[in-house]
């Protein structure tokens, strides 16, 4: 009998993070033992004083099997458990993401009972080690392949990446008090009013606004004279207008000398991995980094992580106009750090910072130094 296939969601689901599986562990052991210990508690209140030890230890015994029960039941019909549920986590069948079945979770709740207690933790480290150097990537320890299973995230993915699909737009604020400011259109002239006649042999106003006119002065009458000493007095001269200011020449035209740091600024990066070169665009580092619709991307640049600290696309850098080296955060799980002269500082996602040389940036369990290529 073929099954459906299964909803395409069921599938889609990254793996879980180690630490988030840890959490959801913690918890069930904490129920678990919760009841353990009120089952023993009570088996030696009422059967252990009565000198019945054998009913005692059944009690507790029965106890253990039944919530151990209980347990695998949940992982294998819903792949969840109280741990589980509070921290979003799911186990499936790996390949088509169905539930793994009541007899699987069987063998994995009890592989996984084995490794903790009988061991004092030395058997949980080993699996959680097994975890951890899963050659796929996809975190599956020793418990999860002998029952088939695979641990991944259920939860809703965050509401930045999903609204937006266009790449960040780096702004760097020091870029834009060096830009000049875009060019002002000269004024309108003013025409002179009707009935006023323009004066003759004189071309026509500049396109800037002429001066204010000067006050008429007011005759004040001459004292007499004699008529014998009287003189034909001169004409007196127009008074001659007040010069107005220089024209400026649009600003349009005026040369806006370039920046020659901006442009021979030249920046290398030096991973801890061995990997060095110079940056020259927008480059992507992470597990397995991937560029979003549209993204113009020079450099990705793949690294590995030993704690699956580092996210598949982790953070992202690059050369500013101004020649400035921006590196921004891309809402990783673990986040990133800039070290400058020994003090650490944590980026916020989605938000950039600038670099000087000689800082460096820590990616999960990677490293980036920052050098000013001569």
């Amino acid at each position: 009998m073929n099954h459906p296939a299964p909803p395409p969601e069921a599938v889609s689901y990254p793996a879980a993070e180690l630490d988030r599986r840890f959490y959801a562990f913690a918890i069930d052991r904490v129920v678990a033992w919760g009841l353990f210990v009120g089952a023993g508690y009570l088996a030696w209140r009422y059967l252990f004083d009565d000198d019945r030890v054998g009913a005692g230890i059944g009690v507790v015994v029965g106890t253990v099997v039944l919530v151990s029960l209980v347990f695998a039941v949940l992982l294998g019909v819903a792949g969840t458990s109280p741990g589980k549920a509070l921290v979003g986590l799911r186990v499936v069948r790996d390949g088509d993401g169905r539930p793994i079945g009541v007899s699987k979770a069987l063998v994995r709740t009890a592989v996984l009972g084995m490794f903790t207690l009988p061991t004092l933790g030395l058997g949980l480290a080993t699996l959680a080690w097994t975890a951890v150097m899963d050659p796929g990537g996809r975190r599956r320890g020793g418990h999860d392949r002998m029952s088939g299973a695979v641990v991944v995230d259920v939860r809703p993915a965050p509401a930045v990446e999903a609204e937006d699909a266009r790449p960040y737009a780096i702004v760097n604020l020091t870029a834009m008090r060096l830009r000049p400011a875009p060019p002002v259109a000269p004024p309108v002239p003013v025409p002179a009013p009707a009935g006023r006649p323009a004066p003759s042999g004189r071309p026509d106003p500049a396109p800037s606004p002429a001066p204010p006119p000067a006050p008429a002065p007011t005759p004040t009458p001459a004292p007499a004279r004699p008529a014998t000493a009287a003189t034909p007095a001169a004409p007196a001269a127009p008074p001659a207008p007040a010069p107005g200011p220089p024209a400026a020449p649009p600003r349009s035209h005026r040369a806006t000398p370039a920046t020659p740091a901006a442009a021979a600024a030249r920046w290398r990066v030096t991973f801890d991995t061995g990997e060095t070169f110079v940056v020259d665009g927008l480059a992507l580092v992470g597990r397995r980094p991937e560029a979003r619709a549209g993204e113009p991307v020079t450099h990705l640049v793949p690294l590995r992580s030993s704690d699956m600290s580092l996210s598949k696309t982790h953070a992202q850098f690059q050369v500013v106009p101004d020649g400035a080296l921006v590196v921004m955060d891309r809402g990783s799980t673990n986040g990133s750090v800039v070290v400058r002269q020994g003090v650490s500082k944590s980026l916020t996602a989605g938000r950039p910072s600038t670099l000087v040389d000689g800082d460096t940036v820590r990616f999960g369990d990677r490293t980036m130094t920052v050098a000013k290529d001569a």
